[in-house]
C-alpha cells in the first residue's frame, strides 16, 4: 500500500514552522513539524505537551489517517476532544481531508513520562479549558446520532425499549417514563442512544416545539463554572430548568464536585417537579459512581435504570452491516461475520477496522477477502481475545472510586487512587489476557509496581479484609471482596 507516514517526533517539539509551509511543498518531516505547529497554536502549550508531546505516534496514509495511543485512556480522550483538531492539521499540509482511525500501541507508553500523565489528569479534572473561559454559556452539542440507526440487539433492548417510552411519555405519567438512567461500559451505545431520545423527542413534538437540551457532564460543570465566574446563575438556571427534556451524558464526571453537584440536584429537582424529562448516561450504576451525593443517587434511582451491555456477535454483525452499507466496502461474505465473530471491542473499533479495510479496497482495486482481512487486522483482533478490555476495567474502576481512568495513569499515590490502581491491576490479570508487563506499559508503570498491586490485592482477599478510600463525606470501608464484585458487575 502506498503510504506517506508521518510520525510524531520523539521529543514532540513543534520546530521552526509557525508560519505553515505551502500545501503540497513540504517533506515528511516539515509536514510532521506543520501538524505538530499547527495543533501546538490551536491548543496551547500545556494541552499540547500532555497530549501531543509523547506517547502518540501519527500516520497519514492514502485514505486515512491513523493516530496511535500510548493506552485506551489517551486514546479515547483524543478522540472525543482532539480528532478536529488533528483533521484540520492534517488537511492543511495534504490538501485533503482524511478519516481518522484511532488505535492503540503499548510500545508508546515507553515515550510517556510521570510528568506527562500527572498533566493529563489535571486537565481532565480541570473544570474550565481554554475554549470556554471567559464564555457565559456553552451551547449544546449538535447531536451525532439518531435513534433510527441504534441496533437493538439483546444486550441493549431494555434500554431503547425505555428510551422510546420515555419519548412517547407526556407530563404527569409518571417518574418511570419521565427519569432514565443508562449505564455501561465505553463504547457500547450509551451516547446513540441518549442523543437519538433526543432527537426522536424533539421531532415527535411536532409544532409544540419541545425545549430540550443535551450536554456531557463536563460541559455543564463548565456552564456551571463560568456562571459563578460571570455572576450571571440566573441564566444559567434559566437555560437549565425551564427545560422540557433535560440529557446528560458522562454524568459520572460531576462525581467529586460537591458544588456542582448541589447546583445539579436543585436543577434536577425543578425539572422534576415540572413533569418534565430527564436522561443520564453514566460509566456505572449509580450507586456505584464514587463520591457522589446520596441525594442524587436516590433521584438516580427513583425512575427507570438500565444497564446496556457489550453487543453480543449478532448485534456486532448488524452494526457492521450497516456501517460496510454505508462506507460502501466491498468485501467478501464471510468478512463481516468472521469480524463479528473474533473482534469483541467497542463499536468505535468496529468502525475503525472497517475504515481500515475501506481503505484496502480501495487501493488494490479488489474486494477483501478473509485472508486479508485476518492479516490487516491482526492488531485489533489480538487486542480482544478477551471480550472485557483494560479500558472497560479502568472505567468501571474510576467511577466507583470518584476518580478519572487519567488518575490511575498518574504518579498520585493518595489513599483512593492507590487504592483504585491496585484494584484495576487485579481485575486486568483476572479478566484479560494481558501480561504484567502489557498492564503496565498500558497504564504507565512498570512490572514489578503491576506484581506488587496484584499480591497485595490477592492478600487481602485470602484473608477477608476490606479496602479504605476517601470520600467527601468522609472515609469509606467496605470488604475488598464486595468491591471487586461491585466493579466487576459493571463490565462483566
Amino acid at each position: 500500500m502506498e503510504r506517506s507516514t508521518v510520525p510524531l517526533r520523539a521529543d514532540g517539539a513543534a520546530g521552526p514552522p509557525d508560519v505553515p509551509a505551502p500545501k503540497g511543498s513540504a517533506s515528511e518531516g516539515q509536514a510532521a513539524d506543520g501538524i505538530l505547529a499547527t495543533l501546538r497554536n490551536r491548543l496551547g502549550s500545556q494541552k499540547f505537551n500532555a497530549w501531543f508531546r509523547r506517547g502518540i505516534r501519527i500516520e497519514v496514509e492514502k485514505e486515512y489517517a491513523r493516530v496511535a495511543a500510548a493506552n485506551t485512556f489517551v486514546a479515547n480522550w483524543v478522540e472525543a476532544h482532539f480528532q478536529a483538531d488533528i483533521a484540520e492539521a492534517i488537511e492543511s499540509y495534504t490538501g485533503r481531508k482524511a478519516p481518522i482511525v484511532v488505535t492503540i500501541d503499548p510500545s508508546l507508553a515507553s515515550e510517556m513520562r510521570k510528568r506527562q500523565l500527572d498533566s493529563q489528569a489535571d486537565i481532565v479534572r480541570r473544570t474550565v479549558d481554554g475554549r470556554t473561559r471567559g464564555a457565559a454559556t456553552t451551547p449544546a452539542a449538535k447531536l451525532k446520532y439518531r435513534l433510527e440507526d441504534f441496533v437493538v440487539g439483546e444486550s441493549n433492548k431494555l434500554a431503547y425499549s425505555a428510551g422510546l417510552a420515555l419519548c412517547n411519555g407526556r407530563a404527569g405519567s409518571g417518574p418511570g417514563f419521565r427519569l432514565l438512567f443508562v449505564h455501561g461500559s465505553c463504547g457500547v451505545g450509551k451516547t446513540h442512544l441518549v442523543q437519538g431520545i433526543c432527537r426522536a423527542a424533539s421531532r415527535r413534538s411536532g409544532k409544540s416545539r419541545l425545549r430540550w437540551r443535551y450536554v456531557t457532564g463536563e460541559q455543564f460543570t463548565n456552564d456551571f463554572v463560568a456562571a459563578l465566574r460571570s455572576k450571571r446563575f440566573d441564566q444559567f438556571r434559566a437555560r437549565y430548568r425551564r427545560l422540557d427534556l433535560l440529557a446528560i451524558d458522562d454524568v459520572h464526571f460531576l462525581a467529586a464536585k460537591p458544588a456542582i453537584q448541589e447546583e445539579f440536584l436543585h436543577t434536577f429537582d425543578a425539572i422534576d417537579a415540572a413533569g418534565s424529562r430527564i436522561v443520564l448516561a453514566s460509566d456505572a450504576h449509580p450507586k456505584l459512581v464514587g463520591k457522589l451525593n446520596e441525594q442524587l443517587v436516590s433521584r438516580f434511582v427513583s425512575g427507570m435504570v438500565v444497564k446496556i451491555d457489550p453487543p453480543d456477535e449478532a448485534t456486532r454483525l448488524e452494526i457492521l452491516r450497516r456501517r460496510a452499507s454505508a462506507m460502501k466496502l466491498r468485501a467478501a461474505p464471510a468478512v463481516l461475520p468472521y469480524i463479528a465473530r473474533h473482534l469483541r471491542g467497542s463499536v468505535r473499533e468496529l468502525e475503525g477496522t472497517l475504515i481500515k479495510l475501506t481503505a484496502l479496497s480501495a487501493l488494490s482495486g479488489e474486494a477483501v477477502d478473509v485472508t486479508t482481512a485476518s492479516a490487516a487486522l491482526a492488531d485489533h483482533l489480538a487486542r480482544t481475545d478477551s471480550a472485557v478490555t483494560l479500558g472497560d476495567i479502568e472505567s468501571a474502576a474510576a467511577a466507583f472510586f470518584g476518580i478519572t481512568a487519567a488518575d490511575i495513569h498518574s504518579s498520585r499515590r493518595t489513599k483512593t487512587v492507590s487504592t483504585a490502581r491496585m484494584v484495576a491491576m487485579f481485575l486486568a490479570r483476572r479478566h484479560t489476557q494481558m501480561s504484567y508487563p502489557e498492564i503496565g506499559r498500558a497504564t504507565g508503570k512498570n512490572h514489578s509496581s503491576v506484581v506488587l498491586a496484584v499480591q497485595r490485592m490477592e492478600k487481602v482477599l485470602a484473608t477477608g479484609g476490606e479496602l479504605a478510600w476517601q470520600t467527601p463525606a468522609g472515609k469509606r470501608r467496605m470488604p475488598a471482596a464486595k468491591v471487586v464484585e461491585l466493579i466487576s458487575g459493571q463490565f462483566s
